[in-house]
């Protein structure tokens, strides 16, 4: 059999190492808790950034909801937990309150499906893709996120 083309054995290689990649679990990281009975585990991974001190994640946890033209919102707190012994930190959503909700009169009466963020305290966290953000969540709760950059344009404070 002859050699391959120089482009499929790097394509291979390219897929033989993704394969290898993606197959670590996240026990293979640290000894994270396995779920209580009523949450689950989340797991974000993130890409490795040039200067990742101007990142952040914004961690929006919420659940698709019946709403209508009001502002919806459920309340809650992120609280950062220590992986005993590794250092390493994990997030506990313990509990959602809501939905509340701004009081106007919808003019059309329609109602739609809805993504409804948690606003608390803890949704913001540093950006670190050496390690997965690792979230503990109740059962009905949503996990999506965003990435914030800093941008390079620094202005300059005037004194008065």
């Amino acid at each position: 059999m002859g050699a391959l083309p120089l482009n499929t054995t790097a394509g291979l290689i390219v897929a033989i190492l993704s394969s290898v990649t993606h197959a670590a679990t996240l026990e293979d990281v640290a000894p994270y808790p396995k779920p209580e009975n009523g949450f689950t585990r989340q797991v974000i991974h993130l890409t490795p950034q040039k200067q990742e001190d101007g990142y952040q994640v914004e961690i929006l946890a919420g659940k698709t909801l019946t709403v209508d033209c009001n502002r919806q919102r459920l309340g809650g707190m992120l609280e950062e937990k220590n992986l005993e012994g590794w250092g390493y930190p994990f997030y506990r959503l313990e509990k959602v309150t809501g939905p509340m909700s701004t009081m106007m009169a919808c003019p059309d009466g329609k109602s739609k499906k809805d993504f409804v963020p948690v606003v608390g305290d803890g949704f913001r966290l540093r950006y670190n893709s050496k390690l997965p953000i690792v979230l503990y969540v109740p059962k009905d709760v949503e996990v999506r996120y965003r990435i914030w950059s800093a941008s390079s344009h620094v202005e300059k404070a005037v004194q008065e």
